[in-house]
This record gives structure tokens, C-alpha cells and sequence, in this order.
């Protein structure tokens, strides 16, 4: 991690900080950042809310976790508005239902985009995940919607979870045709399958663990409709 460090990150480093950053290096003292995805379960508290990484956690590779709990505060502040008296914590119970279904949109749709990049960018011997990788960097080089799509999923600007699906299988067929053009052949044939199976189980469990209905059917959810009292 060390030579890693100094021959490859330390080059990228502004000047004005990389004699520091080499001699942090060389002390030894190099920590690595714990991770993890924490899906929001709604808390039935009377009273009480959890926000930010309490309530909910994504990975950091996309510094979304910011977009989130600021959305989320934007949701709360619109719904608690009317009231006059917050101590009442029945009448409170009803707006903060309603805030889990509002806030799924936009939270559950950065979410799903932070752990999909990080297992497609996570080191891998498999040559489908390698392809995947390559396949990402290239479709997001074609410009257009294809750069501004999956920039206006990231910022949170664009709260829809099927955009975000159909621009991931995007990449993935993307991928696949690259893998076909100008001959394609049955070891690549089979490439492109696993790419796309792999594309599959990268993002399939981490929707499940967000909520399929909460995420593509909020209709179906009777909170978002109901109008609190």
C-alpha cells in the first residue's frame, strides 16, 4: 500500500501538499475508512426522528450522503410547517409517516447509485466486473444524455429510481456491444451473458433492500396521499 501510495496516488497530489502526504506515508500510519450501507427502516417512535447517517447510510464513493439528509430535512421542513403545537405526538406520527414515503425518491435512488458503483469499481479477477468498469468510463464519455443522465442521478437532481435502472443496463449493453463489434465470437458471447448477469446481481439486492414498492410504486404507499391532519 505504501509504494502503491507514493508511485501512484503521491504524483496526483497538488504540490503544496504532497511533501506531506509522502511523509505521512512513510511513517506508517495508514488507515483505511470503514464503510457500510444502512437501508432506512422507519422508526415507529412517538415523537421522534432519526436523521443523516443514523437513519440512513450509502456508500461514500459518491459523496451522497450530504444530498440525502439535506433532502430529507427540506421534506421534513415542508411537512411540519403547518403544525403550531410539535408536542402533540400523535398528530406529529402522521406527518413523519408521510416523510418516510416522500423522502424514498431522491434517497433511495442515490443509494442504489452509490453501492452499484462501488461494487462495479471494487477490484475484481472477473473479467465480466473488468468490462463493466470500462464499459462505465466509456458510455459516460459519449457526452450528451449519456454523461448528463447518470451527473443529474448523482447530484439528486433527478429523484426517479427506473432512470437510474435503465442507464445502468445502458452501460451493460453498451458493454455487451462493444464486446460484439466487429466479430463477435462464442467467449465473447459469453462474456457479454456474465456482464449482463453480473450487472444483474449488482443491482437487483441492493432495490430489494431499499424497497421495490417504496421505490417504483409510491402510489401503492397510502401515507403519501393521506393528508395529515
Amino acid at each position: 500500500m505504501a509504494h502503491h501510495l507514493k508511485t501512484m496516488v503521491a504524483p496526483q497530489v497538488p504540490p503544496q501538499i504532497r511533501d506531506a502526504f509522502i511523509s505521512a506515508v512513510e511513517k506508517g500510519n495508514i488507515r483505511t475508512m470503514p464503510n457500510r450501507s444502512m437501508p432506512a427502516d422507519p422508526i415507529h417512535t412517538p415523537g421522534a426522528l432519526l436523521l443523516g447517517d443514523a437513519f440512513n447510510m450509502r456508500h461514500p464513493l459518491t459523496g451522497g450522503g450530504m444530498t440525502v439528509a439535506l433532502s430529507d430535512i427540506v421534506i421534513l421542513r415542508d411537512l411540519l410547517n403547518p403544525l403550531v403545537d410539535l408536542t402533540n405526538k400523535e398528530s406529529l406520527s402522521k406527518y413523519i409517516e408521510s416523510f418516510y414515503t416522500l423522502r424514498k425518491p431522491v434517497a433511495s435512488t442515490i443509494n442504489t447509485l452509490a453501492g452499484a458503483l462501488y461494487k462495479v469499481f471494487l477490484a475484481s479477477p472477473d473479467d465480466a466486473r473488468s468490462e463493466m468498469r470500462r464499459a462505465c468510463f466509456d458510455y459516460l464519455s459519449l457526452g450528451g444524455v449519456c454523461s448528463s443522465g447518470p451527473v443529474a442521478l448523482l447530484s439528486g437532481l433527478n429523484p426517479r429510481p427506473m432512470s437510474l435502472v435503465l442507464h445502468f443496463f445502458a452501460v451493460a449493453i453498451f458493454g455487451v456491444g462493444r464486446l460484439l463489434v466487429p466479430l463477435p465470437s462464442v467467449k465473447r458471447l459469453w462474456l457479454g451473458a456474465r456482464l449482463i448477469s453480473s450487472a444483474s446481481g449488482i443491482i437487483f439486492p441492493i432495490i430489494k433492500a431499499e424497497g421495490v414498492r417504496q421505490m417504483f410504486f409510491p402510489r401503492t404507499i397510502p401515507a403519501i396521499y393521506r393528508a395529515p391532519p
